[in-house]
């Protein structure tokens, strides 16, 4: 079996009192897709966040690629380039143009020269869609459009794995096809993504599998086939059976 690139082996977290995490494991191989899906406060987003130590753990290890995540220092942040993160909110740069905020990580952390740079950037915002936003600041953006300009600055920085937080959770329904699309095109193409979203349909697409999680722990996983047409747990059932319940009339 090869070596996964994402290994988190019994991590345990606590806010204060509250114990967000309850000794998690979760192995990541190379070009699978693993979506998280769960209630809210369920430890989806803490969980994503623990991958590249945005948050602490108490507890147990993660390893990416076979190494150990240390808790600080240059080997850190040396581990932490290689896991791409896109978050529910863009954090794109405001003072900077699209196409800066793309080049700034690679020149500056990996040393990328700035004409290489630039035209790798150029390549990918093409490939998100948004190449003719490129010297465009992001307030003149909409959202799913800085959203995929911040998938492109993820990419810029040759990751091993990309980590997405809820991507779409801020976005207009008319903008969440848009993200959604670059996602799956990247999938197809066999990138390793860890995935917290409530797109149930797009979760049922693309992932290879899904991880369901409650009160801090994983309470199953299976293919979407299996999970979506026979979960296992009582609480996957009744998770699903509130996703599937009628709406009532605005």
């Amino acid at each position: 079996m090869s070596q996964p690139v994402i290994d988190i082996r019994h991590i345990d977290k606590h806010y204060g009192q509250l114990h967000v995490l309850k000794d998690i494991s979760l192995s990541v191989e190379k070009g699978e897709v693993v979506v998280i899906i769960g209630p809210s406060g369920s430890g989806k987003s803490t969980l994503c966040r623990t991958i590249n130590r945005l948050e602490t753990i108490d507890s147990g290890e993660i390893l990416i690629n076979g190494t150990a995540l240390p808790q600080e220092g240059r080997k850190l942040a040396e581990l932490r380039s290689q896991i791409g993160m896109v978050f529910q909110s863009f954090n794109l740069f405001a003072h900077m143009t699209v196409l800066d905020n793309v080049i700034l990580a690679p020149t500056e952390v990996l040393h990328i020269p700035k004409k290489q740079a630039r035209e790798e950037a150029i390549q990918l915002l093409e490939r998100v869609g948004v190449g003719d936003q490129a010297l465009k600041v992001p307030a003149q953006l909409s959202g799913g459009q800085q959203q995929r300009a911040a998938i492109a600055r993820a990419l810029a920085m040759h990751p091993q794995a990309m980590l997405f937080d809820e991507p779409t959770s801020a976005l207009d329904p008319e903008m969440i096809g848009e993200v959604l699309n670059v996602m799956t095109e990247l999938a197809e193409n066999g990138m390793t993504m860890v995935i917290v979203t409530h797109e149930m349909s797009f979760a049922r697409r693309v992932a290879d599998r899904i991880v369901f999680m409650d009160a801090g722990t994983i309470v199953e996983e299976n293919t979407p086939e299996v999970f979506f047409a026979h979960p296992a747990s009582e609480r996957a059932q009744n998770f699903l059976r509130t996703l599937h319940a009628p709406q009532g009339e605005d």
